[in-house]
C-alpha cells in the first residue's frame, strides 16, 4: 500500500459537509461534526456546512450550488444512501455527476465489510467529479463517516499520497 510522502507540503482543500437527515439538527449531528472535525485535523477548511432533509430536489439543489462555487473543491455528503423509501442521496447526486467514481463504493463496502460484515451490501454509498469538485456520499452513521473518511477519504484528500491522489485534479480551478 503506498502512502503519503513526507517530503512534499499538504495542499489543504476547501470542503462541504452535507447532512442528510429527517431528524438531526445541530446539536446533534454527530456524522456531521465527526467529518468537519475529521477534514479540520487533517489541514482542509469546511468552508460550508449544512443540513437538509432527505428530500431529492433538495439535496441536489444544495450540493449543484456548491459545485458551481469555485471556493469549494469537494463535497462530503452524509445520510440517505440506505434502502429505505426515504434514503434519496445517491438518486439526488448522481445527475449531477461528470464521472463516477466506480471504485469508492466498491472499496467502501470491502472495508466496511471487515467491520459490519454483510449488512454493508445495504450501502449504497456512491462518489464523483461535478464540475472538478468531489463529491462522497457517506451512510449515515458516526461510524461509516469514521470508516469512508480514515480508510478512504483521508488518503485521496493528501496531495502527498502516491501514486495518485484526487488534489491535482481539483486544484487546477480558476
Amino acid at each position: 500500500m503506498a502512502h503519503a510522502n513526507d517530503s512534499d507540503a499538504r495542499q489543504p482543500l476547501n470542503l462541504a459537509v452535507l447532512t442528510v437527515s429527517d431528524t438531526r439538527g445541530p446539536e446533534n449531528d454527530t456524522s456531521g461534526d465527526y467529518l468537519q472535525q475529521a477534514a479540520e485535523a487533517d489541514g482542509h477548511d469546511v468552508v460550508r456546512r449544512e443540513i437538509v432533509v432527505d428530500d431529492m430536489y433538495k439535496i441536489r439543489a444544495i450540493v449543484a450550488q456548491w459545485v458551481a462555487d469555485d471556493a469549494v473543491h469537494a463535497v462530503l455528503i452524509t445520510g440517505g444512501t440506505g434502502f429505505t423509501s426515504r434514503d434519496s442521496t445517491p438518486e439526488a447526486v448522481a445527475p449531477l455527476f461528470d464521472k463516477e467514481i466506480v471504485g469508492y463504493g466498491e472499496l467502501f463496502r470491502a472495508v466496511s465489510y471487515e467491520e459490519i460484515g454483510t449488512s454493508t451490501i445495504q450501502s449504497r454509498t456512491i462518489a464523483g467529479v461535478s464540475n472538478r469538485t468531489l463529491i462522497f456520499c457517506i451512510p449515515g452513521s458516526t461510524g461509516a463517516c469514521r470508516t469512508a473518511w480514515g480508510r478512504i477519504i483521508s488518503e485521496q484528500l493528501d496531495s502527498r499520497h502516491k501514486p495518485c491522489n484526487f488534489v491535482e485534479m481539483v486544484r487546477r480551478r480558476g
